[in-house]
């Protein structure tokens, strides 16, 4: 029983030390959405800005062409960016728009000094022509689906006021709801993720629950970079999309090279079960992708959704084999070492 309580004690504080880089971030990145927001039209038409919907509904994407000059307008009818012909981009530090996008809903106290006549207190964010920002004129503002919204239906519409080159410019957007997703992908990868750490459990004990546990997290690392890499950078994607199963890997890695070369079945067994608690940290942050109709990745959408069930039962699993093995008199996958 002390050899337990050892064995417990170090998987709580190698863990601990495994999730410290979880800590939540202020930035608030593109997440999975169940609306769609469209650019209708820019009217005038001109061929000085190029503008996007990024992540489903969550930001608008504004490009000016070198030699063009853009300025967005706020919710107050006050300057809030500005793009120079030389690809500067500065957002008004004093506008109450620059403070309520920081948080897709708006949820955000702007400081007293941001009011619509105040000076423009200009800051540069961007220097190539290009900026990405919340705008809730685009999107649906409420964390509820709207009253008897159907898929397909649309939710709002609105125009994004710009002056371009000095003329007023008109960004049409309509924003719809989208159906649901199929619950397939989830249900095959949560079966294929306890199927893999049984099976790999029965055939090569420990080893094989570790290495059900780095094939997830491989996994892990191509969706979540794909999602990291799939919008702009001023988005703030996180880092922990691909950060965590990556260092589910790492641990893996770690607690099989430790293995060939001798050491305690305990420390093994906790270091396979810290990349498991990693696995299922990482599922826990991708979750919306489960339930959500669009999912800003470039990964296929049934791939992303498949990664996450699969990573958080393989993860559940294998702490739950740590943890039975533990309790028995003697360690079931104190075998030869693998090479």
């Amino acid at each position: 029983m002390t050899a337990t309580v050892r064995t417990l004690a170090g998987l709580v504080a190698v863990a601990g030390l495994l999730l410290a880089p979880a800590t939540p971030a202020a930035a608030d990145p593109p997440g999975p959405t169940d609306y769609q927001t469209d650019i209708v039209a820019v009217e005038p038409d001109t061929p000085a800005i190029t503008v996007e919907s990024i992540g489903g509904d969550s930001f608008v994407r504004l490009i000016v062409e070198p030699g063009h000059e853009a300025e967005v307008i706020g919710y107050q009818g006050e300057p809030y960016l500005r793009f120079g012909a030389d690809g500067v981009v500065e957002q008004n530090e004093n506008s109450p728009s620059r403070w309520l996008n920081d948080e897709r809903y708006g949820d955000v106290d702007p400081p007293a000094t941001a009011t619509a006549d105040a000076e423009p207190d200009w800051v540069v964010v961007a220097t190539d022509g290009s900026f990405s920002w919340h705008d809730h004129r685009t999107h649906w503002m409420n964390e509820q689906k709207p009253p008897g919204a159907d898929a397909g239906d649309v939710v709002l519409e609105a125009v994004v006021p710009l002056v371009v080159d000095g003329a007023e410019v008109g960004v049409a957007v309509r924003s719809r709801l989208l159906a649901g997703p199929s619950p397939v992908g989830p249900l095959v990868g949560a079966v294929l993720g306890l199927a893999s750490v049984v099976i790999g459990r029965r055939l090569a004990q420990l080893a094989g629950v570790s290495l059900a546990v780095g094939v997830w997290a491989a996994l892990g690392i191509v969706v979540g970079a794909s999602a990291f890499l799939a919008v702009p950078a001023e988005t703030e994607p996180s880092r922990l999309w691909w950060l965590l199963p990556a260092i589910a890997v790492g641990v893996v890695a770690l607690a099989l090279v430790l293995r060939a070369r001798g050491t305690a079945w305990e420390i093994w067994s906790v270091l396979v079960a810290a990349a498991g608690v990693e696995l299922v940290l990482w599922s826990w942050q991708r979750r919306l992708s489960i339930s959500r109709a669009f999912i800003p990745t470039d990964a296929p959408f049934w791939l992303d959704r498949l990664a996450v069930a699969g990573a958080a039962a393989a993860g559940v699993a294998a702490v739950a084999v740590v943890v039975m093995d533990m309790a028995q008199p003697a360690p079931a996958q104190d075998a030869p070492a693998v090479t």
